[in-house]
Parts: structure tokens; sequence; C-alpha cells
């Protein structure tokens, strides 16, 4: 640019780099010159495809502070707008992209989502702002080139690059279309939706508000929505930057003050005034903010309600990071810290679905003091997880305790499907990015429900799946839905698939002197009619005594215990206290048996967590 006057400097760190300028003066992003040897929008998409969230946004930025941007977005469209207060007409403009942030040249360009923490950085750096869903509307009302939205299915796959990617292929074809009437650098809308500031974020911390996708009679496909987490960037959302300084009644304001002003708000908001219009840009919700140490399980940033969380337990030299998986999940991940792992090692990621009516704390556990709820002390997975770590020496164990709001998966299922099962544990393991991830689905109760609705949601299971555990929890079972086929594929394709299953026999247990199952519904019901399914297609051998069934094949990688039950007792969670996780997580390996009994005395009594 033949006037460019600011820097733009990139500071080093996680993904929350800061891009530093001087103020503007005219109507242009003032970035610096394309330089000639900058990557093009399709080289750029391929470099980022392998990358996660955190990496790619740090790549966008840096794109973005070199001057890898199209010429044609760089000068800003005018856009009028008027409100009425008690009869005083305003009337305003302000000034936006002619399209979304893109990387690359005007032949050849990227539209890039962006979280919203990323886009008010880069917004922030040009001075400029993001728009509100008035301003949004305003922008489409003046658009030259009104083009028709083009939806893609909803897969996971669409928080991916190569998703990205197809779409960004479509709109420009659709764009290349106005071309001769409308070159680039005419003000364009409909294509996407808007990340947008919203009056509703006050109230909604950690959250993304998404509004537009107009189709061509003008009504938005999207409404304002809020639901999602603002680490969710999906194929349709992009980030329009329109510039802090605006003309008012004939005076130079600004947006913020503009919308922070009762009797101007309305020029720009449909929601009233908005005091803060803007994401935060300390830290990026859900992902790791920085290597504590190098090669070390990263650590995030604390925000607060709605953002990643991080604390440490120091009895255990522990490191939890929680956070809100929307909707309506809660998730904690418990890891070593970072000082004891070491760049390329194997993490071996335990999800643990958690049982009907228990909270998390509760099933990790602790000392019982007088007054406490017994269900911290029924289950003791945090205390069963350290003696594994003592016990496992060639991996690091992690575990993402899940929790649904309702402290039903079944429930959750029930109101919110099976397809959003893979996108939980994909969003888990992003935070273990630079390692080599094995991943092991377990759970006990109805936390075997989303074990499950992951097979459900899945075509096959993936080869990183390494272990699936059922604790008491395989009530869910149904050959129907293809669960036999999809275990047997996925037993018999690498030599290191362990299933586990671990029940007692529930249809002769009785709760205050009745019957609370049927023969078939139980997991004793349930657990002989899958080992007998699998045994269509796995030679199994069988041991039979007064305490248990037990059922192996492909030497000891598949595992079925049944516990016996002739005093009709309730065993439901005395299996998983009585190293029953433990048992679980190393049957069918070398460790099996090593310093623990299934249902002997618990193993794991010095890791339990003392009381606080």
């Amino acid at each position: 640019m033949r006037h460019f006057t600011s820097r733009i400097r990139l500071l080093a760190g996680f993904v929350g780099a800061v891009l530093v300028c001087i103020p503007l003066h005219a109507q242009t992003l003032e970035l610096p010159p394309r330089p000639s040897n900058a990557l093009t929008g399709s080289e750029f998409a391929a470099r980022i495809t392998p990358l996660d969230l955190t990496e790619r946004e740090k790549e966008i930025v840096a794109q973005v502070a070199s001057g890898n941007v199209p010429n044609f977005l760089r000068k800003l469209c005018p856009v009028p707008a008027t409100s009425v207060v008690e009869g005083v007409t305003n009337t305003a403009t302000f000034y936006a992209t002619p399209d979304y942030l893109s990387i690359g040249s005007d032949d050849d360009y990227f539209l890039v989502p962006v979280s919203p923490n990323t886009g008010q950085r880069i917004a922030d750096a040009l001075h400029c702002s993001l728009p509100t869903p008035k301003m949004v509307d305003e922008i489409y009302a003046a658009a030259e080139v009104k083009l028709a939205p083009s939806p893609i299915p909803p897969t996971p796959a669409m928080t991916t690059v190569p998703v990205f990617s197809n779409h960004c292929a479509i709109v420009r074809a659709q764009r290349a279309e106005q071309l001769p009437a409308h070159p680039l650098g005419a003000l364009v809308a409909g294509h996407q939706k808007d990340v947008v500031v919203s009056a509703k974020l006050a109230s909604a911390p950690g959250k993304v508000a998404i509004y537009g996708w107009h189709k061509t009679n003008g009504v938005p496909i999207q409404p304002l929505y809020l639901k999602h987490i603002a680490a969710w960037v999906d194929y349709s959302q992009c980030t329009r930057l329109v510039q802090q300084k605006m003309t008012v009644n004939g005076t130079t304001k600004t947006i913020a003050e503009v919308l922070a002003d009762p009797a101007l708000a309305g020029l720009l908001s449909n929601e009233g005034p908005i005091p803060d219009p803007r994401y935060p840009t300390n830290a990026l919700p859900l992902l790791p903010a920085k290597a504590s140490a190098p090669g070390s399980i990263s650590q995030a940033a604390t925000n607060g309600p709605g953002y990643t969380t991080f604390s440490v337990n120091p009895e255990f030299h522990e490191r939890i990071i929680s956070f809100n998986f929307d909707p309506e999940v809660k998730v904690s991940v418990n890891a070593p810290e970072g000082s004891s792992v070491t760049a390329g090692e194997k993490v071996l990621l335990i999800f643990y679905a958690l049982p009907n009516g228990n909270t998390t704390d509760q099933t990790v556990g602790k000392v019982l003091q007088s007054g406490d709820d017994w269900h911290y002390d029924i289950q003791q997975i945090g205390a069963q997880t350290r003696f594994l770590r003592d016990l496992i020496k060639d991996r690091v164990v992690v575990v993402a305790y899940l929790e649904a709001n309702s402290k039903s998966w079944p429930a959750w299922r029930k109101a919110h499907g099976d397809k959003l099962i893979p996108e939980i544990v994909a969003t888990v393991k992003k935070l273990f990015a630079k390692h080599e991830v094995e991943t092991v689905l377990s759970g006990h109760s109805g936390g075997g429900s989303f074990i499950f609705g992951y097979l459900n949601a899945v075509d096959s299971i993936p080869n990183d799946v390494v272990r699936i555990a059922f604790l008491d929890s395989n009530y869910a079972y149904d050959r129907a839905l293809g669960h036999k086929d999809k275990l047997v594929k996925w037993l018999a394709a690498p030599d290191h698939h362990c299933l586990c299953v671990l029940a007692y026999n529930d249809a002769v247990a009785l709760l205050n002197g009745k019957s609370f199952v049927s023969a078939a519904g139980g997991t004793w019901g349930k657990s002989h009619a899958m080992q007998r399914d699998l045994a269509e297609d796995l030679k199994f051998t069988t041991q039979t005594n007064a305490e248990f069934q037990r059922f192996s094949a492909l030497d000891g990688r598949v595992q079925f215990i049944l516990k016996e039950n002739p005093e009709q007792k309730i065993f439901h969670t005395v299996q998983v206290e009585r190293n029953g996780f433990i048992h679980s997580m190393v049957s069918g390996t070398p460790n099996e048996g090593r310093g623990y009994e299934y249902f002997g005395p618990r193993a794991y009594s010095k890791w339990v967590q003392p009381a606080r």
C-alpha cells in the first residue's frame, strides 16, 4: 500500500498473539503490502489442514500480520444507517470490508473462519470492530452483490479445514459469476454467517454470537444464536471487519462510543446499548494456552464461567482442565503435571462417562469425613487412576471425566442424539495434539450409554481407540444397531485393541426385597447376549466357578467377567471400587493382575485423595 504508515509486529506466544499498529485515518485496512512470495489461499489451506485450532489460528494471525491479505479486501465500503429517537432522526455511515477475512491473493484467496477471540485480536490491531446483528442487516441491504447461502449438510467434519476449503470454492464460484458486473472490492453479502457482538454476550460468557446468512429475500437463515462455545468454529461462520471510526450526524465517532450511547445506539443495535462490544482476547476458550515445559502437556488459562479453567492438585502433582461443552456437558481432564511428560510420549486418554446421578467430584472420590455424601467413596476413579500411573510406565495416563448436565447419559442422548458425541471426544483430544494419543472409551452404569452413542455416530471405530471398557454399563447394547459388527471389525484390525466387560447377575438381585431389572434387560442379560454375538466371529474360552463366569478371546484382549450372585446382592458399584476400573484398563496386557486383584481388596488406598 502506497501510504502505508503503520507497523505491525507479531508477539510470540499462544494463538493469543497480539497485533499492534498505530491508528487509521482512511477507510482502508492499513496492512503491509502483500509479500511477493506469500502463500496463495490454496497453499495456505493445505498448510493448516493438519493443525488443531490453536496452531491454525496462530498461522492465520501470522499471515495477516505479514500482509498476506487480498488487495481487494483492504479498501472498506460505506454502509449507511439511520435511527429515530424521540422524533429525532440520526444518520450515520460506517465502513466494512467488502468481504470476510481472507488469506491469499485476489486470484486465489481463502475465506478463513476463526474463533471470536482471534477475530477480535485482528480487529483490535486494525482499529476495527466486529459487527452487531443490525449492522449485518445494514451490510446486506447495502451490498451490491447478494449471494445465496450454500449450506453443507452438518457433520462432525464441518469444523475442519477441508470443509472450509470446499465451501470457499462454492462461494468463489458464485462470486465469479458476478465479476463482470461487480469486480472484486464490491460489497458482497449473504454467503456466510457473521460472528457478531451482542448485548446477550454479557450473560453468556464463553460463547460465540452468530447471526445472518441472509437468503435472497433478505431473511437470515440464522437468527441470533449463542449456544456454541467460543472455540466452536465451523465453515459457515466468518469474520467481517468494520472500521472503528464512523460518521454520525456529520461528526466523527467510534463504534464503541455509539453503541454505549442510549441516544445513538439504535444506529447500530436493535438490542439497545452495548457497553462493551467485544470478545475477550487474553486467551482462547477451551484449548490449551501454552506449554508449561518443552514437550509437556499444555496448560489452559483460567478465564471464568464457560471458559476453560485450570487447577492443580498438589498432593499428587496433577493438573485439571475443565470446560463446558455445549449442549449441557461438563468435561474435566486430569493429567500429570507437565514436568513429568516428555516430548512425543504416548498419551493414554481415557474417557470416563459418569454413572447416573453422580457428579465429577463424587466420581473422582476422596477420603470420607463425617457428613460427606456416600457417593464420594463408591468409585474412587481418581485413586485408581493414580494406581494406573504408577503401574503403566510407557504411557501418560490421562482421564477425561464426562458429566451430562442431567447426571444421566441416557437422558442426554434422548434430548440431543448421538451426532455430537464423537465431537466431544475429538475436542478433548485436541488438548494433546503434540502427542500420540491412544483413546479409551469407558463408563460405569448409564455412562455406557455414551459409548454406544459413540458407536452409533461413527461408521467404524477409529484405530486410535485402543480399548473399550464397560463397567456394569452395557444396558444399551443392540445388535440391530450394528454394535456387534462394529466391535468385531474393530477387534479384528490391529492386535492391540481390547474389550473388557464387567457385570454381575443383576437379574436375581433384590432392592427392598424386589427385582429391579429383567433377565434380559440388565447387564447380566446384555453381557451374555453380547458375548454370544461376538462368539459368532471370535473363538472364546470359558472358565466358570462359584464366583465368576469368565469368557476370553484373542489371547485375553476380549474379556467378559460376570459375577455370580447367589446372595442376590447389588454389586453395581462394588465391581468398580474393588479394582474394577484398574482391571478394565489393563486386561489383556502384561500389567493384568500386577499389584491388584479384581473384586479383591482395594489396591489403591494410598492414592485416595485426602480430605481438605
